[in-house]
């Protein structure tokens, strides 16, 4: 029996059971235990029961064996003195990083070819839980270091995920806090040729904000799913949330559709967050024409704009909430933009994954701002190597 069909046939809720088995049976493994992120990624909680409780404990992110497999995505094989040796995989969907998988396993069965079967394990067994997340909740009161707040548990339930990869791009997400809603929005899809992203900005804490993020993003992709291009999907949002609210609640968003091929790029910035390049040494932010947020007032008129991102580049989307201070429409306000500056300069040393983190904990330590919500999304693009 393979790993896939085992988790296919295994209840949602036992998933870890039936990988046991087969993992003792092709392994003669010992334990085989799954340590989940929580929400803030923090710290990785392991799923009860587990099998060796001695070894499988909560782990800080980047601290012990298993959380610095969590950051660096290398599998460790750890090979004591004794009889047995513990194997730990990184468990990823797409780049969306779940946990890491600890297998107890006979020292002389802890090897490198171990290591490569059991890493493909770990993978179907990521895949098994992105499905099984709609069918128990489990996986989901395991990440929970803190409760989530309703309108936490609403933003969760309709954002995409943390990460998305392709050949030609990896795209990152972090946000704080992480057990609250701050109202952003986020969405990618992906199809054979172009990749489709809004970032929007949270209208402020709370269900309130909640209701508007997720109508708007419910609005966004029905338009998307229906063939309507960027323009159009920004029209019906803003009809969506203007006969809803009349105005009263307004949503800043970004949307735009990438060519995979050639990287040549459509915008449409609805009073968006702001855009910030990392080309070789240089990093700066990009001038976009800032039109009406989404439902400010019935019928607003919305136009593309053009840019063209190159294999190397990375573009960095920060959205800070109402928290921050109002911009003028059409112009940057160089106060404000100081701080990300910064910190998305210091953060371009950093891979993709640690990225958005590193940037949304500056901000949040910057002494003279208010510590609202934060939403950063990197997006390291490689593209398909056409030439200009």
């Amino acid at each position: 029996m393979t790993v896939e069909s085992a988790l296919r046939g295994a209840p949602p809720h036992l998933l870890l059971d039936s990988l046991r088995v087969l993992l003792a049976r092709r392994y003669a493994a010992s334990s085989a235990d799954l340590l989940l992120v929580d929400y803030g990624l923090t710290c990785l909680r392991p799923v009860e029961p587990v099998q060796n409780p001695a070894g499988v404990r909560h782990e800080p992110v980047g601290a012990g064996h298993a959380g610095r497999v969590f950051r660096t995505q290398q599998p460790y094989l750890f090979r004591g003195d004794g009889p047995t040796g513990t194997a730990y995989l990184p468990v990823t969907v797409r780049g969306d990083r779940y946990g890491v998988l600890v297998v107890g396993l006979p020292a002389e069965r802890t090897t490198p070819e171990a290591a490569g079967g059991l890493g493909a394990a770990a993978e179907t067994l990521g895949h098994a839980l992105h499905v099984a997340d709609r069918h128990t909740d489990l996986y989901r009161s395991t990440r929970g270091a803190a409760a989530l707040g309703v309108a936490g548990g609403m933003q969760w339930d309709v954002l995409p995920g943390r990460a998305c990869a392709a050949p030609e791009f990896d795209l990152h997400a972090h946000w704080e806090p992480a057990h609250a809603s701050g109202g952003h929005v986020l969405d990618w899809s992906v199809t054979e040729g172009r990749l489709q992203l809004v970032v929007g900005e949270g209208t402020g804490p709370g269900t309130p904000s909640a209701q508007v993020s997720t109508l708007a993003l419910t609005a966004i992709r029905n338009a998307r799913r229906a063939g309507l291009d960027l323009v159009g999907q920004a029209s019906l949002t803003d009809q969506a949330l203007y006969g809803q609210y009349r105005g009263r609640a307004s949503l800043p968003a970004l949307l735009l559709g990438f060519d995979l091929a050639t990287g040549r790029t459509e915008v449409v910035d609805a009073g968006s967050p702001t855009v910030w390049r990392t080309r070789g040494s240089a990093t700066g932010r990009i001038a976009l024409d800032r039109q009406l947020p989404l439902g400010m007032f019935e019928d607003s008129v919305y136009a593309t704009q053009r840019l063209r991102v190159r294999p190397g580049d990375r573009l960095v989307f920060v959205a800070r909430g109402r928290a921050e201070p109002e911009r003028a429409p059409g112009g940057p306000d160089e106060a404000a933009d100081g701080p990300v500056a910064r910190a998305v300069a210091l953060a371009a040393r950093l891979n993709g994954a640690d990225a958005p983190e590193a940037v949304v904990r500056a901000l949040r330590e910057q002494p003279r701002d208010v510590p609202g919500p934060v939403l950063v999304l990197c997006l390291d693009w490689r593209g398909r190597g056409v030439p200009e």
